[in-house]
């Protein structure tokens, strides 16, 4: 973890206020390249209709497309929570370097109630695309972001 991790972890956890301001779902994403922002993302499920519309898989989704690649390596994305496993999906088939996210799937679980509570751990071991992984950076500050949140 670096002091960086924590600037842009806070630029994901208000991300994911906005988004719940917005009436989504109160998850944000940051997709970052040699320190430098390339990309954000929040939920938008409810804004756009569209169930899979999650911070981290619409950021790869338009950076991709917009960018014409689908090699992030050398990237990091940091996300407010624990990824889902459609979200994990993504970040292997897009080559993710790094992810960074603040609260897990557990904690979740824990405040919200159990949904599919696949960790990106899970998936990325029997993937051939693993990305590096620092968890609960801003942990409590994410946590905050869920409060009176039910799936």
């Amino acid at each position: 973890m670096t002091n960086k991790d924590e600037l842009f972890m806070r630029k994901a956890i208000d991300l994911a206020k906005q988004a719940r301001k917005e009436g989504n779902e109160p998850f944000g994403a940051i997709l970052v390249k040699d320190d430098e922002i390339v990309m954000v993302g929040e939920n938008k499920i409810n804004t756009f209709c569209d169930p899979t519309h999650h911070a981290e898989i619409g950021l790869i989704r338009r950076y991709c497309s917009e960018n014409n690649i689908f090699d992030l390596r050398e990237y990091t994305l940091y996300t407010s929570c624990e990824p889902c496993v459609m979200c994990s999906g993504a970040m292997v088939w897009a080559n993710l370097g790094r992810l960074v996210f603040s609260v897990t799937h557990d904690q979740l679980a824990e405040i919200a109630g159990s949904n599919i509570m696949i960790s990106c751990s899970e998936v990325f071991e029997k993937s051939p695309n693993i990305p590096l992984v620092v968890e609960k950076i801003l942990n409590e500050e994410g946590i905050s972001v869920f409060e009176g949140y039910t799936f």
